[in-house]
């Protein structure tokens, strides 16, 4: 019996304890070759992304009039920031350009594949900005990006539907 109860103490305590632990977790969709791709979600993933660093960076400059009672909430949306930051910075690594955009494609069609490189490069560079500064201006320069990569990556089948689905 006192073997039971010492196991769901234990137990128990895992339960409580876990959640708060800094283990990385992977969500990437995926490095082996399943062949089940998202490529319009992860066009909505990117822009949910830039309406959250919005959000934060609103809040951030809100919050800053009176930073002395704001203080742990600022904090927390700063983080908020920069983990939507780094998440887009990991679809167009991770997702695109590991696995999507294929060196074949600069000797096929270069001009497509350099507008698609030149885009996620450009996104790249302003999700590293918006972690930076609350500047708003690098959240239109992430929608400029995004849409331009978009445009030179889905079909125009799967931009219009991306396009009537947000509209």
């Amino acid at each position: 019996m006192r073997k039971f109860r010492t196991f769901v103490l234990l137990t128990a305590l895992a339960a409580f304890v876990a959640p708060t632990l800094h283990t990385p977790v992977a969500f990437a969709h995926c490095q082996i070759p399943c062949g089940i791709y998202g490529d319009q979600t992860r066009f909505v993933m990117l822009n949910e992304h830039i309406a959250t660093i919005e959000k934060s960076m609103n809040q951030i400059n809100e919050l800053s009039k009176d930073g002395g009672a704001n203080a742990n909430q600022i904090v927390r949306w700063v983080m908020n920031k920069e983990d939507h930051a780094d998440d887009m910075a990991e679809i167009i690594t991770q997702y695109f350009l590991q696995q999507r955009i294929k060196p074949e494609e600069a000797d096929s069609d270069h001009a497509s594949w350099m507008a698609k490189m030149t885009a996620c490069h450009s996104i790249l560079v302003s999700s590293m900005k918006a972690k930076q500064t609350t500047d708003l201006k690098h959240v239109e320069d992430l929608r400029k990006h995004v849409k331009a990569f978009a445009e030179a990556y889905l079909s125009k089948e799967d931009l219009k539907h991306i396009n009537d689905h947000h509209s």
